[in-house]
């Protein structure tokens, strides 16, 4: 098995990195001005006490917790998130490549495998997503808070696994030709 970006040609991975990872950040940045009003008693980590709420009380408290407008910052997050899912995934993916490629054996054979979990998160945080807005719009499934809960759960895990790799593979010592 290879890499889902093994395909891009090394001399040119530096050159994509580096905007896509301007643009994650950036649109970390705006998350968090739209995760402010957010914050309440009953969600006290924003958008993230929604993801993991995990039954249908909690998540209904939560709502509840939130007025107009943190309701309307929370669908327009949830609408921009769509965008951010491929930034955050090809960026962390490239991030974990160009690790991998300074490394052989089992660490790089990881990265193999986590440059595809970076790809994998952003399609559990569309599973998460379309169970919050569902849950949003008061049309959600029995089960919908557990989905969007375990799919969160998958997410956070496979991105800061990608992101552990990532910086341990750029902090250890290049291997030796």
């Amino acid at each position: 098995m290879s890499h889902p970006l093994d395909f891009i040609p090394k001399t040119v991975q530096k050159k994509i990195f580096f905007p896509l990872l301007a643009l994650t950040l950036g649109l970390f940045g705006v998350f968090n001005l739209l995760d402010a009003p957010l914050r309440t008693d009953a969600a006290p980590k924003g958008i993230v006490s929604f993801e993991l709420a995990g039954t249908p009380a909690k998540a209904e408290s939560i709502i509840q917790s939130w007025d107009a407008r943190a309701k309307c910052f929370s669908a327009f997050g949830l609408g921009l998130d769509y965008l951010f899912m491929p930034a955050y995934a090809l960026t962390l993916s490239l991030g974990v490549l160009m690790a991998l490629r300074k490394h052989d054996g089992a660490f790089s054979l990881l990265g193999v495998y986590l440059g595809w979990g970076a790809l994998l998160a952003a399609l559990f945080d569309a599973v998460e997503n379309f169970a919050l807005w569902q849950l949003l719009n008061g049309r959600a499934f029995a089960s919908a808070p557990r989905v969007a809960a375990s799919a969160a759960t998958i997410k956070f895990t496979l991105i800061l696994l990608g992101l552990a790799f990532a910086l341990i593979g750029w902090l250890l010592p290049k291997r030796e030709p």
